[in-house]
């Protein structure tokens, strides 16, 4: 493969990742490391135009002077955050892959897979142990989904209205590693189904499958999540939710038929944004 460019931070293990994964698939993409030599704004516009998102989602806020500088402040226009982002690069989300097939922030790692080539692949772990992973999406009423939840005791009752986004989830090397989805509702999401085989347990694939979740939640614009639980709470806690009061929960989540049922009463509320 050739044409690969990679916007990198060798200090971040996604970044890292995602170079690894590129030169595992035959790659020698050119690497700029964007913290010494940031693209100018021109580049930087045009990248991001080529992604689909807009430019505060390509803004990084953990370890950058974001909240510091209240970026978060609509008052700060487009045109201001691209100026800040070539002034200090660090702002800069990373990693960005260019390839012939288009160009996308890789976050999580696993997201580099939608511009590579569909070919077989021997499982690959990142440089922390956690299996690579591959979505696809499937139909509310897939069968082997009906038969996964049902045995891990989760509801099925209301996947005959066909509503909501669902996935199933591969190592690259082709072994099942679960299941996931969520209820759109505006811009927040309910996560629900989530569910990973025993022989997968405890090697990580939860919490990448969740980030992997929220990833295709974020690309269509939601920035939210919301979910009930009775058993999975210390997990999704791991995974960046918070308990929260249903009395803070917006209406459309009250009003889903987990909320409104098909969870117990006793079940756990817990949020947290979408970021990537």
């Amino acid at each position: 493969m050739s044409g690969i460019t990679i916007y990198h931070n060798p200090a971040c293990g996604t970044s890292r990742n995602v170079l690894a994964l590129l030169r595992r698939a035959g790659a020698e993409p050119e690497v700029v490391e964007y913290l010494k030599d940031p693209p100018s704004r021109a580049v930087l516009a045009d990248l991001i135009q080529r992604m689909g998102l807009t430019v505060r989602q390509v803004a990084r806020r953990k370890g950058t002077p974001y909240a510091e500088l209240g970026l978060d402040d609509p008052k700060w226009t487009d045109a201001d955050l691209l100026d800040l982002m070539v002034a200090r690069p660090i702002l800069i989300n990373r990693p960005i892959v260019v390839t012939p097939a288009g160009v996308t922030l890789c976050r999580p790692s696993d997201v580099i897979l939608d511009l590579l080539p569909d070919t077989p692949m021997a499982d690959i772990d990142k440089e922390e142990g956690v299996p690579f992973l591959k979505d696809q999406p499937i139909a509310a009423g897939d069968p082997d989904l009906v038969a996964a939840l049902t045995a891990a005791g989760l509801p099925v009752e209301d996947l005959a209205n066909g509503e909501g986004r669902f996935f199933a989830y591969r190592t690259l090397g082709g072994t099942p590693a679960g299941y996931g989805g969520y209820l759109p509702l505006g811009s927040d999401i309910l996560v629900r189904s989530v569910t990973v085989p025993a022989t997968v347990q405890g090697k990580g694939v939860g919490r990448n499958l969740v980030a992997l979740l929220l990833r295709r939640a974020w690309e269509e614009g939601h920035q939210r999540a919301w979910l009930l639980t009775t058993s999975a709470g210390g997990f999704f806690e791991k995974a960046g939710f918070k308990p929260v009061a249903r009395d803070q929960a917006p209406a459309a989540v009250l009003a889903t038929p987990q909320a409104q049922g098909l969870c117990p009463s006793t079940a756990t509320l817990l949020s947290r944004a979408i970021t990537v």
